[in-house]
């Protein structure tokens, strides 16, 4: 007796930008996009299951749902590319049931949406690597949700109405004391020169008018571990957040080990 395949909506967030329709759960999808096809991309992927039930004018839904058929053989039909172009700018946060995280090997967890609590140092400097839709990353004065505030407002040039970004977890104060002890200490985030991350810290904190100084065009997202996330992922437009924080190591060991041992 045949089992009928149930049909999905993801939206892509990393590496590339898509909303696609698929009858595949999340775990083999994310098989799919690292471990599948030669064409497709080999590292991390980041991306949202959306409510089915989600429609929205600028994306053509039906027609790819209708599309959405399984092959003669029986297997389940892998993706239905439905646009990748302003995908995160149409998404309503509400309809994001999740947000999945797959390692190179195409591991893959599950994370769910939790309220989001502003952390008791308001003074910190912060470290933000941004996903969707452009990827730079940030050294900040602001808090994470703040952070999200000032990328989709409408005054900023370098912002768009949707975001995502994660913040990295780094000792900065710890950085610099082991910088000026080895002027050759290894980049603390891959790709990023220790002397840029330190005259950065340095600039925020003399420079009183200042809250943001760009530290890359490129978030490097691919070679930072998944250890190095802080707090965990953020959804943002100017007037609305979702939070989705990162389980710590313990809990993600507990959820799949082969996920926690490729961190």
């Amino acid at each position: 007796m045949s089992t009928k395949l149930e049909n999905h909506l993801y939206a892509i967030l990393h590496p590339n930008s898509a909303l696609i329709a698929s009858q595949y759960w999340p775990e083999q999808l994310s098989k799919h996009y690292t471990s599948g096809p030669t064409r497709h991309y080999e590292g991390k992927v980041i991306f949202a299951e959306l409510d089915s039930g989600f429609r929205h004018p600028y994306f053509n839904i039906e027609k790819a749902m209708a599309e959405l058929k399984p092959h003669e053989d029986g297997r389940p039909k892998a993706t239905k590319f439905i646009a990748s172009y302003r995908v995160l700018e149409h998404l309503e946060f509400r309809l994001i049931k999740k947000l999945y995280l797959s390692t190179p090997e195409g591991y893959c967890i599950g994370l769910d949406e939790a309220p989001y609590v502003p952390d008791k140092n308001p003074e910190a400097l912060r470290i933000y690597a941004e996903i969707n839709p452009m990827q730079m990353l940030v050294l900040s004065t602001y808090n994470f949700a703040e952070f999200g505030k000032f990328l989709t407002g409408s005054g900023n040039p370098v912002g768009a109405p949707k975001f995502l970004y994660t913040d990295l977890n780094l000792d900065l104060e710890d950085f610099l004391v082991r910088l000026e002890q080895n002027p050759f200490l290894p980049p603390p985030i891959p790709g990023l020169h220790p002397a840029i991350l330190r005259d950065s810290i340095n600039e925020l904190r003399t420079v009183s008018y200042k809250e943001n100084k760009g530290l890359s065009l490129n978030s490097y997202l691919d070679s930072i571990p998944y250890k190095l996330i802080g707090k965990g992922f953020m959804f943002a437009s100017e007037d609305e957040i979702k939070y989705f924080p990162i389980p710590s190591p313990q809990e993600i060991e507990k959820r799949s080990l082969k996920f926690a041992r490729a961190l």
